[in-house]
């Protein structure tokens, strides 16, 4: 019984050690490409056969010409598929990396989809691929003078088919920040205004601006999906707690009073066991590949809609987190299964 009781904690803990990457995996750029340069030097040698291309439109804005010490400055970094900003079927996901060389520090809200970027202490970049490809940071300026800061950003466009192809755009662009000092103050206005610095097709560079009517809109619908998606975790994360813990009382209570499930004989045992087993692998293997890909679960389907359609929900933390406890469910059927099998036969299952 200790034997089966160990195998079954071990098929549990290796499903839910699997399911925490869900949590933790990022599908941010890394940081060397596949040629080992800096990613955010020299882009991305994956995507589009490694070449940069007009369709990625990488912008920043608010870039001042001349920084001040300890001053901070936000910044608004925008990625987008030429194609899309000027109307027509083009990417909808986006993503970028982020690199001042650990001069100053960067900082973001917590609804921004952004992180610290892979094997790097300063550099930034998505850790969500991003449906409007717009993130707003603040960056701070160095306590001393440490003379012109270069920034680096490279940003890409893609399908959101999990697999880099052709159908995926990259672009980088490179800029620098003057030290204290180099500009003096009676010099033109305009000349110590911000700066917006982009890289892309002409004509759709200038198709971004927001009015603050819209700006709002934006933050309003940002701030309602937070708490519905965080209303939706609570939920089910709840039912998933009572559903084990249910799991577990019976358990304690069968030990309690020397009881368990009735005896299967084994010519039935050991199909219905095969069953099960077979289910729980494949549901598992099921759900790491939802995980590992790019793809969104949508119901219903956009394709059965029109492309812009926004009455549709997002089901893919849904979908994979149901995957895997029905695979943990299943793996759990086997441990009962077999629990059965063992059983001493009582006097009607000899009849």
């Amino acid at each position: 019984m200790a034997s089966i009781n160990s195998k079954a904690l071990v098929v549990l803990l290796i499903i839910g050690m699997a399911a925490i990457p869900a949590l933790g995996n990022s599908s941010g750029p890394p940081y060397l490409n596949q040629d080992g340069d800096l990613t955010v030097k020299y882009g991305c040698s994956c995507h589009n056969n490694g070449a940069t291309s007009e369709r990625a439109v990488v912008m920043i804005t608010s870039v001042p010409i001349m920084y001040d010490l300890d001053e901070s400055y936000q910044l608004t970094i925008k990625v987008a598929d030429s194609l899309t900003l000027s109307g027509g079927d083009g990417n909808t996901k986006a993503g970028f990396l982020l690199s001042s060389e650990n001069l100053g520090t960067f900082t973001w809200t917590e609804d921004e989809d952004i992180r610290i970027a892979a094997d790097s202490d300063g550099d930034i970049s998505h850790s969500e691929t991003d449906s409007d490809g717009i993130w707003i940071v603040t960056w701070t300026a160095p306590s001393e003078d440490v003379g012109t800061i270069n920034f680096w950003l490279v940003g890409n466009s893609v399908d959101g088919g999990g697999v880099p192809d052709t159908e995926d755009y990259w672009n980088l662009l490179a800029f620098s920040i003057s030290p204290p000092g180099t500009i003096s103050e009676d010099e033109s206005g305009a000349i110590l205004s911000t700066r917006t610095i982009s890289v892309g097709d002409y004509d759709s560079l200038f198709l971004l601006e927001e009015t603050d009517a819209q700006k709002e809109a934006k933050r309003q619908e940002a701030i309602a999906n937070r708490i519905y998606q965080q209303g939706n975790l609570f939920y089910w994360f709840s039912l998933t707690a009572l559903i084990v813990g249910a799991v577990v009382q019976r358990e304690v209570l069968e030990r309690k009073y020397d009881e368990g499930p009735e005896h299967l004989a084994l010519e039935l045992a050991y199909p219905q066991a095969i069953r099960q087993a077979a289910v729980s692998v494949i549901s598992f293997v099921v759900a790491v590949r939802w995980l590992a890909e790019d793809s969104v679960l949508e119901f219903p389907p956009r394709a059965l809609l029109d492309p812009e359609a926004q009455n549709v929900t997002d089901l893919t933390s849904f979908v994979i987190g149901f995957t895997f406890l029905f695979s943990a469910w299943f793996a759990y059927a086997v441990y009962r299964t077999i629990l059965a099998a063992r059983a001493k036969p009582k006097v009607k299952d000899l009849l």
